[in-house]
């Protein structure tokens, strides 16, 4: 299995450089959707693959991506999925550990939305920016080296059951979260391994990266 994979969307991008740098970024698994090539050739990035319906790339940008013999997909526009789930259900194929999307909030909320709940459906995801990173929380779920950190868990579902905390400053034991509850937002880990568990549900976690 391969490690980690990077994902471009076309939403909005962090202006800080060392965002990017800490990331690491590999260009041999760099993958764009459409208009997240044009941000990625900004950063002078060359990614492997672009997929769309290229609404979002000028025709200098695609020049440049043939040039440098770029994997071009083109969708017609009328189709039932997104560039954005297109490419990720591709990627996710690839057999990588972690999927890291950037660019997937911004803009229309129905597609930042759209986004977020792909987490459940393709469990590898994290949506990341310069602020904190988003992810599936799975039913036994052990939080590493996130001392101090803020994080919130997030209810996808009507009830999350039996949710318990363990190492942070506000624990849980067997509780029942509901749809809406805020009772879990802005947590604190207080250790090393924190540890979080659930019986039933879909929870999503939020970990600031500040």
């Amino acid at each position: 299995m391969m490690t980690k994979a990077f994902i471009f969307l076309n939403g909005d991008f962090p202006v800080c450089k060392n965002f990017y740098n800490n990331l690491n970024i590999d260009t041999n698994h760099l993958f764009c959707a459409d208009g997240g090539a044009k941000k990625a050739l900004e950063l002078n990035y060359i990614p492997k693959e672009v997929w769309g319906d290229f609404d979002s790339l000028d025709q200098s940008s695609i020049d440049f991506l043939k040039a440098n013999e770029v994997i071009l997909k083109k969708f017609d526009k009328n189709k039932d999925f997104t560039d954005g789930e297109l490419l990720i259900s591709y990627v996710n194929s690839l057999d990588y550990k972690e999927i890291y999307i950037i660019g997937g909030f911004g803009g229309r909320i129905d597609h930042t939305l759209t986004n977020i709940n792909l987490i459940f459906k393709y469990n590898n995801i994290i949506f990341i920016d310069e602020h904190e990173k988003l992810f599936l929380v799975t039913p036994k779920f052990i939080l590493k080296n996130c001392l101090n950190k803020r994080i919130s868990f997030i209810p996808f579902s009507d009830t999350v059951e039996n949710l318990t905390l363990e190492g942070f400053l506000y624990p849980l034991k067997t509780h029942t979260l509901k749809r809406g509850d805020s009772i879990c937002l802005s947590n604190i880990v207080t250790k090393n391994r924190a540890f979080v568990s659930f019986s039933f549900g879909k929870l999503l976690g939020s970990l600031s990266l500040d």
